[in-house]
């Protein structure tokens, strides 16, 4: 049983009803849950079972061990992997069954090798660069990769299972460069068929897109942020808006209660002053943990919120490396030990994710993905805690 005064509770029944209202939301294709990054600091062995469970015909993640980890957890849905350097143990991903990503001539030649080293053929999805400018093939030097694919496809080493992209501007909605991109991913799966490619699969939808444009669907979606109950669109609405429920709930016990006068900092270089005679917690998370820096309460500006007792309150001064403040007020009630919910569903007017986003200038994203490793996650599945998979996540990480 872990001692440390503080969790993340992750609502399994949220990421399962998420992703069937994802499903729903793209009726024409397949749902990807991208679970990469321990699924968004969610826990991915957990998560990845409730998605499936909801609907998911796909996982995907960014790392071939992250893969690899979904195999060893039982996982048999199929599984793409799309970033790894030379060297990757790609022989390990083809005979678990992983389907690989290839984005220069060089893993093509390492999907291959690693193909028949196993003596198995190697799933394989060229990624384009469309317009994104990050990894992927750049339509220029496509013709030659297809070939090459196409010619280890007839050798049985690779069987070419899709082409796909990633979209430069996927959280604003109705941008021009989204349809220009899927244009170029048209055109490039049209040079796919036209030279005798067989694909299963066209993808470039991510969540933003799932959740606001069906065109852009095509035969897979891969939502990530949304699949845990969080918007990538905040600008067009919360999770609400789009039926999603957020699965995460950070919380803490008080580790220190006392009374301040009036004018005592608080904090390192005390950024904050106490106005009055009052009574500040200690909140033991920090910076250590996940909690940006850039949420401090500073120079008479409020700090990210923090719920306490059904009360709005905020972080007062730095954020350290292991604890916050917060300003409980002159007529506090609070003990050591009460409970202070960092951000959680929201549904009960307390902190969200995107609320933590807005004070640190960021995105939510990261806000959910930074949480420390020594912050243990407790599974719940509709209020009901789930025996045994705190310490399946804790082996995965």
């Amino acid at each position: 049983m872990s001692t440390f005064p503080a969790r993340a509770v992750v609502d399994l029944s949220a990421v399962r009803a998420n992703a069937r209202t994802l499903g729903d939301l793209a009726p024409t294709a397949q749902l990807m849950a991208v679970v990469k990054a321990d699924a968004y600091g969610h826990g991915l062995l957990p998560v990845a079972r409730a998605a499936v469970e909801g609907g998911a015909a796909w996982l995907g993640v960014a790392q071939v061990g992250e893969a690899l980890a979904l195999r060893a957890g039982g996982i048999t849905a199929r599984v793409l992997a799309w970033l790894y350097a030379p060297g990757a143990p790609l022989a390990e991903a083809v005979a678990a069954d992983v389907d690989l990503s290839v984005a220069a001539p060089w893993a093509l030649d390492e999907v291959a090798a690693a193909a028949r080293a196993t003596g198995r053929t190697a799933r394989i999805h060229v990624k384009v660069d469309t317009g994104l400018g990050r990894n992927g093939i750049p339509p220029a030097d496509l013709p030659a990769l297809l070939d090459a694919a196409l010619r280890l496809e007839a050798e049985g080493a690779v069987r070419l299972v899709g082409l796909w992209s990633h979209l430069a501007f996927a959280d604003e909605p109705g941008h021009p460069s989204l349809h220009a991109q899927a244009d170029a991913l048209h055109a490039a799966v049209a040079d796919a068929e036209a030279r005798g490619a067989r694909l299963e699969v066209r993808h470039i939808a991510a969540s933003a897109s799932t959740l606001t444009d069906p065109a852009l669907h095509l035969d897979l979606v891969r939502p990530g942020i949304a699949l845990y109950g969080l918007t990538p669109v905040p600008q067009l609405g919360g999770p609400e808006r789009f039926g999603l429920v957020p699965a995460m709930t950070v919380e803490a016990e008080l580790a220190t209660v006392k009374r301040l006068p009036a004018g005592h900092g608080v904090s390192y270089g005390h950024h904050y002053v106490t106005a009055q005679d009052t009574t500040v917690g200690v909140v033991p998370l920090g910076y250590a943990d996940g909690v940006p820096r850039h949420a401090s309460g500073v120079d008479g500006l409020p700090g990210a919120p923090l719920g306490v007792a059904g009360r709005r309150l905020a972080i007062a001064g730095r954020v350290c490396m292991d604890q916050v403040v917060v300003d409980l007020g002159p007529d506090a009630t609070e003990v050591a030990g009460d409970r202070v919910v960092l951000f959680g569903t929201g549904a009960d007017g307390g902190p969200t994710a995107q609320d933590w986003a807005d004070a640190a200038g960021t995105i939510s994203y990261e806000i959910v993905t930074r949480l420390g490793a020594r912050v243990p996650r407790v599974y719940v599945d509709g209020g009901r805690a789930v025996s045994g998979a705190a310490r399946v996540a804790e082996e995965v990480r």
